[in-house]
């Protein structure tokens, strides 16, 4: 809802309508709140929200289980859409248009401006209108312009500005193929490395298995590399990858740029300052297979370097494996419905807090394993 409308009115009755998938309502005292889209993005699931939607759901947001941070209640606000009515009990039958001609009556012009606001917003098909309620003319960047550009200009503003996120799409750049090789759908992860994956898996057994690779560690004494050898290998690479998707995300993601660079504000919101000003957006949650060919590349020619190079590819398979493995278990942490009391279930809950609340620990995406030893877990909430 624009900041400059009169909110809308609703009867309880007509709140409590709306408590199904297709159309779900909650209160938070007298506002109502149309959660639908929201649904499948909670970290707690769908039906936490289905089994309390229709009424007030203020005792759930304070806890416990579980206090909702000011991020996850800033949030909350774009799926505001009007007011309860306090006098619903009394006049329930009246309807919602009655109740508005009524509003146009006793408003004159500003109602009949507003009015016209209302159709011209709903009647407009564009990404801005489809989403959240930002206000573009007072955000600290034109929503209307390619953001790429813009967000070095924050300054010291920056760091608050893109840890309150936002449910709508981001437009990086100007130039359409620049925009679009920004954007992966989930599906050609699997579809690029998977083969790759099979082949260089196949390669790496068939190969130790003609019993002729050796590891030479004297003139004189050299070790024999069995094939069964090769299952070791690959999970030393998936251990090794869960290592460096660690630093990764903790030392490249989050470093926090200066507030006089220009430029390392720009770098840091093109790798991943984007993501959490907008955490759903389904087009940009994995990486763009290029762009990861740059990584992963990298990653084969330090083990190949380093290793005798089948044992370096046995390895390097490995965390290749796991790294597919990582983008689609991101993309299910933001977009998929995990039963209650399950390990992703748990693992989506801790996602969700480091981006709304815990920016500064929770780097663990697949695992919270290497958070441990480095000092980063999200502590447990105390009540």
């Amino acid at each position: 809802m624009s900041p400059s409308t009169s909110p809308r009115f609703f009867t309880k009755r007509e709140v409590a309508g709306h408590r199904t998938k297709e159309s779900c309502w909650v209160l938070l005292g007298t506002r109502v709140y149309d959660v639908t889209a929201f649904l499948r993005m909670h970290p707690g699931g769908e039906a936490l929200i289905l089994r309390r939607s229709g009424r007030d759901v203020s005792r759930e947001m304070e806890g416990p289980p579980h206090r909702h941070s000011e991020n996850a209640r800033r949030w909350m606000e774009q799926y505001y859409i009007g007011e309860l009515d306090r006098d619903s009990g009394a006049d329930e039958a009246q309807t919602l248009r009655e109740r508005k001609k009524a509003v146009e009556q006793t408003g004159g012009e500003t109602a009949e401006r507003t009015t016209d606001v209302e159709e011209k917003e709903e009647n407009e098909d564009t990404p801005y209108n489809r989403c959240s309620s930002v206000d573009l003319d007072n955000d600290l960047v034109d929503w209307r312009k390619p953001l790429a550009w813009q967000v070095g200009h924050l300054a010291e503003k920056y760091d608050a500005w893109v840890h309150q996120p936002v449910d709508r799409p981001i437009r990086l750049f100007g130039n359409p193929f620049m925009e679009a090789s920004t954007k992966t759908s989930w599906y050609w992860v699997p579809v690029v490395w998977l083969p790759i994956v099979f082949y260089l898996s196949w390669h790496c057994y068939t190969t130790l298995a003609k019993g002729t690779t050796t590891v030479v560690l004297t003139s004189d004494f050299s070790v024999p590399v069995h094939k069964y050898v090769f299952p070791l290998l690959f999970l030393m690479g998936w251990f090794l990858w869960s290592f460096i998707e660690y630093c990764i995300h903790r030392f490249v993601f989050h470093m926090k740029p200066p507030a006089h660079n220009y430029y390392l504000i720009t770098l840091h919101f093109l790798l991943h300052g984007q993501h959490h000003k907008s955490p759903f957006d389904g087009s940009r949650l994995v990486f763009p297979p290029v762009l990861a060919s740059l990584v992963v590349g990298t990653f084969y020619a330090i083990l190949c370097s380093t290793l005798p190079e089948i044992l370096g590819t046995s390895v390097f398979v490995g965390g290749l494996c796991g790294y597919v493995v990582y983008d689609m278990i991101h993309y299910y942490l933001h977009y998929g419905s995990p039963k209650r009391g399950s390990y992703m279930y748990s693992l989506k809950a801790y996602h969700v807090k480091h981006h709304f609340e815990h920016q500064r620990a929770g780097f663990g995406i697949t695992s919270t394993f290497w958070d441990h030893p480095f000092n980063t877990v999200i502590p447990d909430e105390k009540f």
